[in-house]
């Protein structure tokens, strides 16, 4: 027992670093993929003065405060943002594996790095990039295949339904507003997005993920508006909202659907 306790502490402890060090990564990317620039080549450099950043300066959480949220060369500010992608990214691989193990934590934990990211390209560019959602779909229909479903028929149909319907259903929503209104109410990375998501999470995932992310998104750009003084044609992010229903489907969903059919 004392053994078992043992090896979760150290996976978990071991995940949280781990989960940091792809954090930087991620900050890399959420960075560089908008610019279409290589999230490869050239290395680390601070995007105010384009100096390198060295292995000493880039540790994951601590280097940012080492440096008091400075570049060591310019001496210009390192925006908050960045470990603060870290911290999420070290918490959610650490609590992944803690909650399901590693081959379901690790599945879960890069489904929730690809929506961190593209929770922050969608919030700075009001895109979704297609690099990210389109395949996705095919990747989380295999995993939901072979990883996460008990047989690899009932993962193909509900990875399979779940894309469909995520997808399907945004899409026939955002032409249907478009050809009442004659203007974008719902950019078409939304529904491409949802099918990723329905290819990891099923239909009821899906249909969960909706549900969610269109309360609170009612719910967070009422407020904005309201505090703002915004018009109500101000476009508001949904990837974000559809990121954190997805996030809670997998923490709560499962649970809350059997709890509210009572089996």
């Amino acid at each position: 027992m004392y053994a078992d306790n043992f090896i979760q502490i150290y996976v978990t402890f071991a995940g949280f670093l781990f989960g940091a060090a792809i954090g930087s990564f991620l900050n890399v990317v959420i960075w560089r993929l908008p610019q279409g620039e290589s999230i490869v080549f050239p290395g680390s450099h601070c995007p105010q003065c384009g100096n390198a950043i060295s292995w000493y300066d880039n540790i994951p959480l601590l280097s940012w405060v080492f440096l008091g949220a400075k570049c060591r060369h310019c001496r210009g500010q390192i925006s908050l943002r960045y470990p603060m992608v870290e911290l999420v990214s070290a918490i959610f691989l650490a609590g992944y594996l803690n909650r399901f193990g590693i081959a379901a934590g690790v599945v879960w934990y890069l489904f929730t790095a690809a929506l961190i990211v593209v929770t922050m390209i969608d919030l700075d560019h009001k895109i979704i990039p297609d690099e990210i959602s389109l395949p996705g779909i095919p990747i989380g229909l295999l995993i939901n295949m072979f990883v996460l479903s008990d047989n690899w028929k009932d993962g193909l149909i509900d990875g399979g339904l779940g894309a469909l319907l995520g997808g399907g259903l945004l899409l026939a929503i955002a032409l249907g507003y478009y050809a009442l209104t004659k203007t974008e109410g719902m950019g078409l990375g939304d529904p491409k997005l949802l099918g990723m998501i329905g290819a990891f999470v099923g239909w009821k995932g899906v249909i969960f993920t909706i549900l969610v992310s269109s309360l609170v998104g009612t719910l967070i750009g009422a407020l904005f508006i309201a505090l703002t003084g915004k018009s109500r044609k101000f476009q508001i992010p949904f990837g974000p909202f559809l990121a954190l229903g997805a996030v809670t489907w997998v923490w709560l969903g499962p649970a809350a659907v059997r709890w509210y059919f009572g089996y």
